[in-house]
């Protein structure tokens, strides 16, 4: 929701929703045919690869392309694989998509019949960093990071949002107790949960220390927690793990109850669909569902050059495809008709200071987006505090000449990334 001020030289002010108690459940979704699984890891046609098409596979075993690989996915099924090729993300970045057609007959044992369930960090890394709401076990397991407080995002970080919400309410008690075994793996000072400030709903939060947090944008944002309720400012070129505190999402805490609860990992991700006339919808579909069984199952209707947005519409990313699988971090997805997408163009600025003026973290946005247009990467880390940008998107939300700021910046960083590793 946004909120204009009758004062023309004022900011805009974008809000978060709060959650819609109308959705009171989630709709399950069949296993479709076919199951995508996205492994972060490229091919390397140099290695002999452990998987290929027509190899079996049981539910809930660890896919990995090469005997010395570390990244994996589970199978959410019994079934067979397909196939596997390259798959390139929004940015370029190279990884691997598997596709497994399901046993439909299958029944009984799966992989997990004969793993020993062990509530350890470990052991939840080896084998639990496929399931729904993608614990960051790389960041807990990092001997560079000493994570003292997890902070769980109950309250969401996007507008439109309300998934983390949703969550919170449905299943607070089996989100208090995948708390209290991820605190007991991780050993941390302590656990905390932002809340907005004006969620109605009771949630029992037994053990949480509760950050209720402002409905203005982006205040849910870590940087915005770190500063506001840490009381720990980020400086330029630093993230939270680097000050000892990790963000998850509430999902993941479920998701970690339900398998010890069970013996067995979970499958199914909640999503938030948002039509092209904002209506909402809740599913429950398993981990490489693509996200065109999504649509049918709703009777919503992708045009030529409507917009998909994985996430939300100030911090997502567009999708190509509807084949895109839905994955353990996808939250929310929203379509939008090809008549009201925001036009981006490839214009120049003109200085009209907007970005500067709404920038949260003081950023000159307006000298910054000339040395991202040049490549001037380091450059405009130095003069222009390019690591200063907390990502929230509102520069390019009140850009008059439609520039993709929020593109540029994210691709700058990205690029200033890989220029320091190569030096």
């Amino acid at each position: 929701m946004i909120k204009r001020s009758f004062f023309a030289l004022s900011k805009p002010r974008l809000t978060y929703n709060l959650l819609d108690t109308s959705l009171q459940s989630a709709q399950e979704l069949a296993v479709p045919g076919s199951l995508t699984l996205l492994l972060p890891e490229k091919i390397n046609s140099a290695k002999k690869a452990l998987i290929g098409p027509g190899d079996a596979v049981q539910k809930g075993q660890k896919l990995k392309l090469y005997d010395d690989s570390t990244p994996y996915v589970l199978s959410p099924v019994a079934g067979t694989i397909k196939g596997y090729d390259s798959y390139s993300d929004d940015f370029g970045n190279k990884a691997t998509y598997i596709t497994i057609k399901p046993d439909q007959s299958a029944k009984g044992d799966d992989q997990w019949t004969q793993t020993k369930l062990e509530q350890t960090l470990e052991f939840a890394a080896d084998y639990l960093g496929h399931i729904p709401g993608a614990l960051p076990f790389s960041t807990l397991t990092n001997p560079n990071y000493d994570i003292r407080t997890i902070v769980v995002t109950g309250a969401d970080t996007d507008i439109l949002c309300d998934t983390c919400q949703f969550v919170c309410t449905a299943y607070a008690g089996l989100m208090v107790a995948g708390a209290k075994i991820l605190k007991a793996m991780t050993r941390v000072d302590r656990m905390c949960i932002t809340v907005p400030e004006n969620l109605s709903a009771q949630v029992d939060l037994d053990g949480f220390s509760v950050l209720r947090t402002s409905d203005t944008y982006p205040s849910n944002l870590p940087a915005m927690i770190m500063k506001n309720h840490l009381g720990k400012e980020l400086s330029p070129g630093t993230i939270p793990e680097e000050e000892g505190v990790c963000f998850i999402r509430p999902e993941a805490l479920v998701s970690l109850a339900r398998v010890y609860e069970t013996g067995h990992p979970v499958f199914d991700k909640i999503i938030t669909l948002i039509d092209k006339g904002g209506k909402r919808y809740r599913v429950k579909a398993t981990l490489g569902t693509p996200i065109s069984k999504i649509f049918s199952c709703f009777n919503v209707q992708i045009n030529e050059r409507d917009r998909i947005i994985i996430g939300g519409p100030m911090r997502g990313f567009s999708t190509y495809t509807v084949h895109h699988p839905v994955v353990p971090d996808m939250d929310t997805i929203i379509v939008q008709d090809s008549d009201v997408v925001p036009e981006l163009l490839d214009n120049a600025c003109v200085n009209c200071g907007e970005c500067v003026r709404i920038c949260p973290a003081n950023i000159p946005v307006n000298l910054l987006v000339r040395y991202l247009e040049a490549n001037l990467y380091e450059e405009a880390a130095d003069r222009f505090d390019l690591e200063s940008c907390i990502e929230c998107g509102l520069c390019g939300y009140v850009c008059r000449a439609k520039i993709p700021l929020y593109q540029y910046i994210r691709l700058g960083k990205r690029e200033l990334l890989t220029l320091r590793e190569n030096a």
